[in-house]
């Protein structure tokens, strides 16, 4: 009987350290103070979020919408592309066709990533994409005249097994991040979060060789690279930071160092032009894991300046307590506007202050 007791006390304090454990690894207990922009708009034809958004060339952006994704809210209408010409006055995003016997019906985009050809000035697409809950990627030629979109290729390998987002280094190679070490659904979902370790990791995918390059996250999620390409950004969603990696010759990641953010940062876009990191942000992911619409999940965007120097500088930029956008996932800028994305809400642009 004394054993019996001592397991149950055993059992009982190890869910109440698991409570304590998930409730300050989602923020569950911070209030969001509302630090809005002025001459905010919603955009139109994207009720079924935006989780993920990258501006190319001059004005034009890519947005994923329709993702559906375990243990968010989600609706069935199928997953899209849309282009959105940030010159334009109005603003408002267009479906992108895709052609070459694409399966439109289990669309399910994730990440993306924009490499453009530096002899041709060709447009590629990479697109994080879970068809039946799998995980692989989807690469699209651009064809900026009939605006649509050319189904070139599917990239698959076993490493590529909970893919979340992506950042192209060519027409054939990328870095990739998976936010779970389980592929199976029950595990990700029950017994990863239970063990609570640093088990996710980084890909480095090529024709030649498809490895792991960096481990030891939590929850390995939006991914990018300097301008310069010398160095990859890795956003911990779990861990609040975003981490500094650079790049060998070899294509290998070597860790230079985290930068705490206070947030549960998502996908990462950088200024081409600046070097600048934004990313959209949950403030308080309890919320958007346990979706209640009288008391929405907010929304954040932090801007990290200097992020190679000694002393980075992270800013708040805009949040929302949700009653504006709710979720938000991604954060990009051009010419003076704030472009913000959301998992599964809408997306809205604003003017920067």
């Amino acid at each position: 009987m004394e054993t019996l007791g001592f397991v149950s006390v055993a059992i009982t304090l190890f869910y109440l350290l698991l409570g304590e454990w998930m409730v300050n690894v989602s923020l569950a207990s911070r209030e969001l103070v509302n630090n809005h922009l002025p001459n905010c708009v919603l955009l139109k034809n994207l009720s079924h979020g935006s989780e993920d958004i990258t501006v190319f060339g001059d004005g034009l952006a890519f947005i994923s919408t329709g993702l559906k994704y375990p243990g968010q809210p989600s609706s069935d209408a199928l997953g899209k592309i849309f282009l959105l010409n940030l010159k334009e006055s109005d603003m408002e995003p267009v479906e992108l066709p895709i052609s070459r016997n694409f399966d439109l019906e289990t669309f399910n985009p994730h990440g993306i990533s924009v490499y453009t050809d530096p002899t041709n000035g060709t447009v590629y697409l990479f697109v994080v994409n879970h068809p039946h809950h799998k995980s692989q990627v989807e690469l699209f030629q651009f064809d900026e005249r009939g605006f649509s979109l050319l189904h070139l290729k599917t990239f698959k390998h076993k490493l590529l097994y909970s893919l979340n987002d992506i950042v192209a280094l060519g027409v054939d190679r990328f870095y990739a991040t998976n936010d779970h070490y389980f592929s199976d659904e029950h595990l990700k979902s029950v017994v990863e979060p239970l063990l609570g370790q640093p088990l996710t990791n980084v890909v480095y995918y090529s024709t030649e060789m498809v490895k792991v390059v960096s481990e030891g996250y939590y929850f390995a999620n939006g991914i990018n690279s300097s301008p310069d390409k010398r160095h990859i950004y890795v956003a911990d969603i779990l861990a609040h930071n975003v981490h500094v990696l650079e790049r060998k010759e070899d294509n290998a990641l070597a860790s230079v160092k985290s930068v705490a953010l206070g947030s549960y940062c998502d996908n990462i876009e950088v200024d081409g032009n600046t070097g600048d990191l934004w990313l959209g942000c949950h403030p308080n992911a309890l919320r958007i894991f346990h979706f209640d619409p009288k008391n929405p999940p907010g929304s954040e965007v932090i801007r990290i300046q200097n992020i190679l120097s000694e002393e980075p500088v992270v800013t708040q930029v805009y949040a929302d307590d949700g009653h504006v956008i709710m979720g938000s996932s991604v954060a990009t800028i051009y010419g003076g506007k704030l472009l913000i994305g959301s998992v599964f809400h809408k997306a809205l642009c604003c003017d920067l202050a």
